[in-house]
């Protein structure tokens, strides 16, 4: 997986792509968890993702669970379909804020700051 870091004002914006899986796992965790040491709201663009595995989730679960414990928001946004069903299943949403589209998670996380 690949992840492109970016500034949306006040949010850190990591936009992913290929698969979070086992293998890109340990990568993306310690990508994810540097952003969130930043102490800034940060929101995971999954546009891009085509695939997420358990490994993936924990990754996820891993970065959202830092950035609360620190104060600072955290979200998920525009997964494809199947992305999608694999969050919804495992009850991703009850978790993590989850919406359809970047703009949607950006102006949610900015009413925080």
């Amino acid at each position: 997986m690949d992840i492109v870091e970016s500034d949306a004002q006040g949010v850190i914006l990591a936009t992913c792509s290929g698969r979070l899986d086992v293998t890109s796992a340990a990568a993306a965790e310690a990508a994810l968890l540097a952003l969130v040491a930043r102490r800034q709201p940060v929101l995971m663009d999954l546009a891009g993702l085509g695939y997420v595995s358990s490994a993936g989730l924990r990754v996820i679960l891993k970065a959202a669970k830092e950035a609360r414990e620190t104060g600072h928001g955290f979200a998920l946004s525009a997964p494809q379909p199947p992305v999608r069903e694999v969050l919804e299943i495992s009850g991703f949403p009850s978790m993590v804020p989850l919406h359809a589209t970047q703009a949607e998670a950006l102006a949610a996380l900015r009413r925080d700051l």
